[in-house]
């Protein structure tokens, strides 16, 4: 997708996901743990946050320690919106 403006609000209209100006977040409740991540459009990236249990703070967390479902997801979402899903690999 060539306008990330255009792939921000296409991922707002997905299940859960809130499009705000140049970014999309959604938020991940699994067993024990949760999430918020976020793509950001300008620079095609995704960024997790795992949630502290007071759900007001939020650490940045590495792609290696968020469960595999919850990163399909993610790629699949992007997918659904046009936005290339390899963009949830790309590093930081």
């Amino acid at each position: 997708m060539s306008d990330q403006t255009d792939a921000v609000d296409a991922l707002g209209t997905l299940d859960g996901w809130r499009a705000e100006g140049y970014a999309a977040r959604v938020h991940y409740r699994g067993a024990d743990d949760r999430y918020s991540i976020e793509f950001y459009g300008p620079s095609e990236c995704v960024l997790y946050w795992k949630v502290k249990g007071d759900g007001e703070t939020a650490v940045p967390v590495g792609r290696d320690t968020v469960p595999d479902p919850l990163r399909t997801r993610i790629r699949e979402d992007l997918d659904a919106a046009g936005v290339d899903p390899e963009i949830e690999e790309r590093p930081l």
